[in-house]
């Protein structure tokens, strides 16, 4: 799907270097050693006729997804956007946030507030507006975060700010549809603009801001905090320490605003990964939740899961190592690992497949032997929603055993995540020799 924008300022051809023409000198030999390994034969041209529609096609795609929300029945029911604004409102009544639960879509699992504290100080403002109108702003949001993802993905692959913009489009298009989209859409969750705050983190070459807005993505929601790992393999140490900070700040803020549950949370609740949600439904697409379902019981961080993620932490590493330098692929990297290591991985969670495809399809490794066939793969996967599909077949959410295919068809994810950064790592062995 590479770009054509009609020899326009979309198209991708310029893929030559990943330093995303930093605008001084001193910016330029910092991110040096971040611009290694580059592909710089030019990509495949997008289909002028795709190039010319790309607007009407997102057009088109945003409109029917709005369409589905409001005029199929059940098209999406906000829960997690109402456990939100529940959470938050709960602030005026203290000693209540983390008892507070939202039941009224969901009897079978009345759904917790299970964020940190300071999700709570960011979602205060909001419970204050009708629900409506910030569901439907939270789908335009959700919309212009994707598309902001996209373009940061592009950024990180060195086209240039007035190019690829039609690609983009079609991408965004395409993605709403992918089954991490519309979980998202469905139940109005944030990952979209976490997944939006990190890539720009990772682009940023001023430590401040890229620590400010992994350190705040964090306090927002936990999940984020693995991108400190990228922070220090590229050696950006001060970006690390200063997300870390960032992190704490939260912490503390929300301990004097909000007292004693928010001590509570990080003192009793952090690490309960059942109070977040049921292990093996098949929307887990975690280790845990992978193992879980073989063994027919919550596996916890046994035997198994850590033999498991210390083989993932091996190939993740050999991936790493074979990208040299690329920010992009190395990112992915990093947040593949943290998927899988996870308790909990619900399909919301993998939003960052997306920025895999592109940088599978796009990036600089985009002539080497499967890559278009694994980002092909990823999107065909992704639009048909394997676990999604799973779901139907296990009587509960709560019930962790199932027959052995379906078990281990719910492995979906973490089978074609273990491919992807096999894939990485021999690609870059078969390079060096």
């Amino acid at each position: 799907m590479a770009d054509g924008d009609v020899r326009d300022p979309g198209a991708l051809p310029e893929l030559g270097a990943l330093t995303c023409a930093p605008r001084t000198s001193a910016r330029r030999s910092r991110n040096r050693r971040y611009s290694r390994s580059v592909d710089t034969t030019a990509a495949p041209r997008q289909p002028a006729l795709v190039a010319r529609l790309a607007p009407l096609i997102l057009a088109a795609s945003v409109a029917a997804r709005l369409a589905w929300t409001y005029l199929v029945p059940n098209g999406a029911n906000f829960v997690d956007l109402h456990v939100y604004l529940g959470g938050a409102g709960a602030l005026d009544h203290p000693g209540t946030l983390y008892s507070y639960v939202y039941a009224d879509q969901t009897p079978d699992f009345p759904l917790p507030f299970t964020y940190p504290p300071f999700a709570a100080l960011v979602f205060y403002p909001l419970h204050l507006l009708p629900f409506g109108l910030v569901a439907f702003c939270w789908q335009l949001g959700i919309i212009a975060a994707l598309y902001g993802v996209v373009r940061v993905s592009q950024r990180l692959l060195g086209v240039a700010a007035g190019q690829g913009h039609r690609t983009a489009m079609v991408w965004t298009a395409a993605g709403i549809w992918t089954e991490p989209l519309r979980s998202n859409f469905d139940y109005g969750q944030i990952n979209v603009i976490l997944v939006l705050a990190v890539l720009c983190a990772a682009y940023s070459s001023r430590w401040w801001l890229s620590g400010l807005l992994v350190g705040l993505a964090a306090g927002i929601k936990l999940t984020p905090a693995v991108t400190g790992l990228y922070f220090l393999g590229m050696r950006r140490w001060a970006a690390a320490v200063f997300s870390a900070v960032v992190f704490f700040a939260t912490v503390g803020l929300s301990v004097a605003v909000i007292g004693q549950q928010a001590r509570y949370y990080f003192t009793d609740l952090l690490g309960d990964a059942g109070r977040v949600g049921p292990i093996g439904t098949s929307f887990n697409q975690s280790w845990r939740g992978a193992v879980s379902r073989i063994l027919g019981h919550d596996a916890g961080y046994g035997p198994v899961v850590l033999i498991a993620i210390a083989l993932t932490a091996a190939l993740a590493v050999l991936a790493w190592r074979a990208l040299d330098g690329d920010r992009l692929g190395a990112l992915l990297v990093v947040q593949l690992f943290g998927l899988l290591v996870s308790p909990i991985s619900w399909t919301h969670h993998w939003v960052w497949l997306l920025p895999l495809m592109i940088w599978l399809i796009h990036g600089p490794w985009r002539e080497r032997r499967g890559a278009r066939w694994l980002g092909g793969g990823w999107l065909l996967l992704t639009l048909v929603g394997v676990p999604w599909l799973l779901s139907f077949a296990q009587p509960t959410i709560w019930q962790v055993s199932r027959p052995w295919y379906l078990a281990w068809t719910g492995l979906i994810y973490v089978v074609a995540t273990l491919v992807t950064l096999a894939w990485i790592a021999a690609s870059g062995r078969r390079v060096r020799r």
